[in-house]
């Protein structure tokens, strides 16, 4: 015999920036929400980004700055709602915020502000917001009815908003990519994004200096990002790495501008004149972090003055500083990616309103779709701008 369910207009399937933002956003329109998470809280990644201050969106956001098989796809969403639509809703509830760099913003306070903004939202819609519920099964009749460990549910319409694979000591999983298959959906194949990246000694070129940073470019496949990098004990990270890991394919190659802000062969070269009994490493010191520049210069160059090496060799030393390629053995997986590329094939949805093309009432939002922005604010943009519109569609 089937149990008794409530009914509701919209369910939501998990309770992260963009289930949070189209639950706020339908209740207030008037529907009756459902909003459902398998975790004890809701916003999890919401808390923990921006070092725990949310780097809630970017000034600079634009479509070109997100990945997906897709590219046209997101210019929809996010013209519909903007950053400032959103900014304007953190102005409003009165939370401090502040630009750090490169048009990020984040709250001069704490995440939590944001979470409870959401929830505030939320609460002024009537959106039933439901913690510690694990979905057993999902059917399609007259309608969805959604089965969990807490009962079972009713709606017209049923939204994922379940996220990706990042971060799964969180609880991310394919939940999405599932239901996704199981209605007839294509997924583009999931990998880890904005994730640190591997390499030995050998294919740095030198010994592997963890905890240094410097100022770099990073570019692989057409683009490039200029931001520091950080040396690790397993390879690479910092905000260039990151950026650029996600257009980095395993067998490409990264060329690294190591010394973006330095013409390194006339520094050379003025240094032999002005004081040819430095060593290289010395001369290299007024660029480099010092550990850095020993390790470079004992790699690279001959030891003693550096009125002994030719020209010539400061020459390609110099060039070799400006594009110093490493092939990477890999990233550092699902465990540190931030974000994750791929997702649910946005062929199959309306950019609109999220809406399944050939699949009426199910909708797919954030970061389970095929859109992944850079790092800085793109991907809360994004989960903001796409749950808005499925908002105001179901």
């Amino acid at each position: 015999m089937t149990t008794a369910s409530e009914a509701f207009d919209v369910v939501i399937l998990g309770a992260g920036a963009a289930g949070l933002m189209c639950a706020l956003t339908a209740g207030q329109r008037g529907r009756k929400v459902l909003l459902l998470d398998h975790a004890n809280k809701v916003g999890a990644k919401i808390l923990i980004s921006g070092g725990g201050r949310c780097n809630f969106t970017n000034l600079d956001c634009a479509p070109d700055r997100f990945l997906s098989g897709n590219p046209h796809f997101c210019r929809s969403a996010l013209d519909r709602y903007t950053q400032a639509d959103f900014i304007a809703m953190v102005e409003r509830h009165r939370i401090p915020h502040h630009e750090k760099t490169l048009g990020q913003l984040f709250c001069d306070g704490s995440a939590r502000e944001i979470v409870a903004m959401l929830l505030a939202e939320c609460a002024q819609g009537g959106v039933s917001v439901r913690v510690g519920h694990t979905v057993t099964d999902i059917s399609r009749a007259d309608g969805f009815r959604v089965e969990t460990n807490h009962g079972s549910f009713t709606a017209a319409s049923l939204v994922l908003a379940t996220g990706g694979m990042s971060i799964p000591k969180m609880g991310a999983t394919g939940f999405a990519y599932d239901v996704s298959r199981r209605f007839g959906l294509d997924v583009t194949e999931p990998l880890p994004g904005l994730v640190p990246l591997t390499a030995t000694p050998e294919a740095m070129g030198f010994q592997i200096l963890a905890g240094v940073s410097l100022d770099a470019i990073a570019s692989c496949a057409g683009q490039s990002f200029r931001e520091n990098i950080l040396f690790t004990h397993r390879g690479l990270s910092g905000p260039a790495i990151l950026q650029i890991s996600s257009y980095w394919r395993q067998g490409a190659t990264i060329a690294l501008d190591l010394a973006p802000a330095h013409d390194v062969a006339a520094l050379l070269r003025e240094r032999k004149r002005s004081r040819p009994k430095a060593e290289p490493k010395t001369v290299l010191g007024e660029i480099f972090p010092s550990r850095f520049a020993h390790v470079l210069a004992e790699a690279t160059l001959p030891s003693g003055p550096i009125a002994n090496v030719p020209d010539r060799e400061l020459a390609d030393f110099a060039a070799r500083l400006k594009r110093w390629e490493v092939k990477p053995t890999g990233s550092e997986g699902w465990a540190k990616a931030e974000v994750t590329l791929g997702g649910i094939d946005t062929r199959g949805l309306s950019s609109k309103t999220m809406e399944a093309r050939n699949v009426p009432g199910l909708y797919a939002i954030g970061e389970a779709v095929d859109v992944t922005g850079w790092l800085g604010g793109y991907n809360f943009q994004w989960a903001w701008s796409s749950g808005w519109c499925a908002g105001q569609a179901v």
